[in-house]
Formats: structure tokens, C-alpha cells, sequence
């Protein structure tokens, strides 16, 4: 739809063009190189729409497209005027700029209708009405539109039978497992069984296989809807038998990531000594020295660093000796603060981190050792975020706001430890995409 917009913004530019008609000669010749980077730019605007969670819902796509719509046309406005007259193509980008919208929204729109219809709805069966059934009904229900049709559910306990769990019934037990796929012509099983699976059951999960039924484990099915992992609801063993061995990414991952750190990082330190001098002398003016602000974090293995970053809250923020985690609206944080944060400009001293190899772009937020300390005995797993190097942002970033809680902190390390299991070079370029669109739509938190 971008490219679609670029050729019909050049066509509605010749068309009131004095000097040449709409031609190829035309497109060689009159847009300038950066016109044709229009459709790039619009798509790294519109990232975190390429996400299937929000893809499929109407209200944030369009106010994702409205998002991209402003803030293209705030930049285009800036340099509009600050340009020499006449220099640019006003009226290519203005069309650029509706024409992506109107076709985007178009698109989309079309894509919702199409792919959330309940004809194409797979038919499940929950197998287990404990508390892993119970988590993966209520995580399938809050999904706006549906993403499965969800018939009931099974479980061999005689006390659950006829029960509702989330507003579904329990409609059977393994010995009438295959009349019930075979009634409600069901396309899948979930597998939400947390305690020992018994003999008949296992026969029954299988004859079901067989029949063509799929089956997905709840865990994997929580992951693939939240994009975390279900850390409540896994074995201890799951972290050596499981996870550890997924971590494993290989020489060739880890070489071009170390590359990707190393370009990354220059460009950062690039932009962070434009930005600089404007920085310094707002933190100064409002709070005095220090700009920089320096602490000690746990890197990979638990090896401490000192991590670097621009100075967002008053001098002596804990003057009274007590660690305290960062809150959303919290106090401490100044006006210039205020506006780094929400930027991500105070993270630009970061960069200096990756450079030396003490973090990389893409990880877990680097955390204090006190509180490392204190997470790793009140939530399951914590230390395992310690398995790779913290990152200046994360899939845990992005997807989620501050943690002022025991519980918040624990949502963020689900999402933490998805992206050590899945990690691979595309998810740390996608999640590098939308924290640009995240510094240029002001969303930082």
C-alpha cells in the first residue's frame, strides 16, 4: 500500500507540474532521492501494527495509521520550513502522506473483516480445567476479536464435570474426548493438563492426533497470544530441560548481532554528540550539574557494570539510602527528565555500554543488584534474564510500560524470557524498528 501511495503521490505531482508530465522521465528526473525513502519511513511508522495482536483490532489500527499520519506530516512541516522556499515537492509528500493513510486504513480494514471472521475460527477443545485451563480460557476470551472458537473444555476430574470455567463448560473426560471432537467438529486440542497426564487420557490425545486434530501445548499457545511465557505455570525443571537449550543461538547469531551492537552503537554516539550541547545545557539550567548520571548494573553471568545515561531526576534521588524502582508519574524525575524519557534520549550515553560490550541494542533491562536480589526470591526464573546481555531496549520495553510492583516486574520478565527463547536476528531489527517509531511518536516512558 506504501508503494502503491509513492506511484500515485508522483502521478498527482505531474499532474500540476508546469515542466514535464507524469513519465518515466518524469520519475528519473524531478523527486529527489529521499522521495522514494517515503514508503520506508511510513512502514517503520506503522511497525507495531505489524504485530498480530493489534493487526486484528479496528480501533489500533486506525490509531496507529492516524499516528503515522501526524507525525509524518509534523516532520515534512518542520522541514518544510526551515528549507529554502520552494526546494521541496510539497505537494508529492502531502499526497504521499494521504494516499498511504487512505489505502493503508483500506487494506487493513479488509484484512480484519477477512481474517478475524468466525468461519475461519479453528474449533478447540482445552484439555485440563485446572489453573493452566483456566489462565489460557480467560488469555482466549480477552482477545478482541476472538482468535479461536472456544467449544468447552475436558478434564478427568468427576468434580469439574458440568461446570463452567470462564463461561465454558466442562463437557466431558478422556473416555468421551473423541465423541466430543467428533460432534463439535473440533480442529484442535489445547493441552492444559498441569499435573500427571493418567494412561487413558494419553491413548485419547492420541487417537485424536491421528483422527488429523492439531495439538499445541497451553504454554505455547499463551506465547504465541502474549508474546511471553507463562512463568507461573512451568516446571523448575522447565529451565534446564527446556529453556537453557533454546538459548542456544549459535556462532553466526552472535557474530552478526556483536555486528549489528558495533553500527548501532557509532550511530548512537553519532547522535548523541548532535544532541549533546541542547541536552547538556536544559538538564543545567533547570538542575545543575551532574548532566551524566552513572550506576551500577548486572550485565551477563551477573557480571556488574557501570551503566551511563543523561540525568533525568533531581540530584540526591536517594539521598536516604533506600533502592527504589522507577514509577511511571515518578516524583523524582524533572521536566527535562520528563522529556528525555519520553524520547528515550536519556538512554543515548548507553550506546557508549555497547561499544565496549557491557550490553547490546536488544536485551532485558539492566537491573541494579539489590534488586536482583530481591526479584530472584519473590518470581520463578528470575535470574535466567541474566542468560544474555541487557539491552538499551527490549522486547519487554516495548511491549510494556513501567513495573512499579513485585507482580508488573513479573509480567516483564515473561516477556523477557520469550525473547531469550526466540531470539533470532530479525526479532532484535523489528524491536530496533519500533523503538524508533517509539522516539519519533514521543511514546516513551
Amino acid at each position: 500500500m506504501a508503494g502503491a501511495a509513492l506511484f500515485m503521490a508522483l502521478y498527482f505531482w505531474a499532474a500540476g507540474d508546469a515542466w514535464m508530465e507524469f513519465s518515466l522521465e518524469f520519475i528519473v528526473q524531478r523527486p529527489p532521492f529521499w522521495f522514494f525513502m517515503l514508503p520506508v519511513i511510513w512502514v517503520i511508522l506503522l511497525v507495531e501494527l505489524y504485530d498480530n495482536r493489534r493487526a486484528s483490532q479496528p480501533k489500533e489500527t486506525l490509531k496507529g495509521i492516524v499516528w503515522a499520519f501526524g507525525i509524518n506530516f509534523l516532520i515534512y512541516l518542520v522541514i518544510y520550513f526551515t528549507s529554502t522556499p520552494k526546494s521541496l515537492p510539497r505537494r508529492g509528500v502531502l499526497a504521499f502522506i494521504v494516499c498511504a493513510a487512505v489505502l493503508t486504513l483500506l487494506w487493513r480494514l479488509i484484512y480484519i473483516r477477512l481474517f478475524t471472521s468466525s468461519n475461519l475460527l479453528r474449533r478447540v477443545l482445552i484439555v485440563g480445567a485446572g489453573r493452566a485451563g483456566e489462565t489460557i480460557v480467560k488469555v482466549i476470551s480477552e482477545q478482541k476479536p476472538s482468535i479461536f472458537n472456544v467449544i468447552g473444555l475436558i478434564d478427568d476430574d468427576p468434580e469439574k464435570l458440568g461446570k463452567q470455567v470462564g463461561g465454558f463448560e466442562v463437557m466431558g473426560n478422556s473416555h468421551s474426548l473423541i465423541k466430543k471432537i467428533q460432534e463439535n467438529q473440533i480442529s484442535d486440542l489445547i493441552l492444559a493438563i498441569s499435573g500427571e497426564m493418567k494412561g487413558y487420557m494419553y491413548r485419547a490425545i492420541l487417537s485424536a492426533q491421528e483422527m488429523g486434530v492439531t495439538l499445541t501445548p497451553m504454554p505455547k499457545v499463551y506465547e504465541d497470544i502474549l508474546g511471553r511465557v507463562p512463568i507461573f505455570l512451568l516446571e523448575t525443571e522447565w529451565i534446564v530441560r527446556s529453556f537453557v537449550e533454546k538459548t542456544d543461538t549459535g556462532t553466526l547469531y552472535e557474530l552478526a548481532r556483536r555486528l549489528l551492537d558495533i553500527i548501532g552503537g557509532l550511530v548512537g554516539i553519532f547522535l548523541m554528540m548532535l544532541c549533546f550541547p541542547l541536552i547538556s545545557l536544559a538538564i543545567i539550567l533547570e538542575s545543575g550539574f551532574p548532566v551524566f548520571f552513572s550506576q551500577e548494573r548486572l550485565g551477563r553471568g551477573g557480571q556488574p557494570y557501570k551503566i551511563y545515561k543523561f540525568r533525568t531526576m533531581e540530584k540526591d534521588a536517594e539521598k536516604d539510602g533506600i533502592v527504589r524502582m522507577a514509577e511511571e508519574n515518578d516524583e523524582r524525575v524533572t521536566k527535562v527528565g520528563w522529556i528525555l524519557r519520553k524520547t528515550h534520549l536519556d538512554e543515548f550515553p548507553q550506546f557508549i555500554n555497547v561499544l565496549r560490550g557491557e550490553m547490546s541494542l536488544v536485551g532485558p533491562r539492566a537491573e541494579r543488584p539489590e534488586l536482583v536480589e530481591y526479584f530472584q526470591k519473590e518470581i520463578p526464573f528470575y535470574r535466567a534474564r541474566l542468560l544474555v546481555k541487557p539491552g538499551v531496549s527490549g522486547w519487554a520495553q516495548i511491549n510494556y510500560g513501567y513495573a512499579g510492583t513485585v507482580n508488573e516486574t513479573a509480567v516483564k520478565l515473561e516477556y523477557d524470557l520469550y525473547y531469550i527463547e526466540h531470539r533470532n536476528i530479525i526479532i532484535d531489527i523489528s524491536i530496533i524498528l519500533r523503538t524508533i517509531g517509539t522516539v519519533l511518536g514521543f511514546k516513551g516512558q
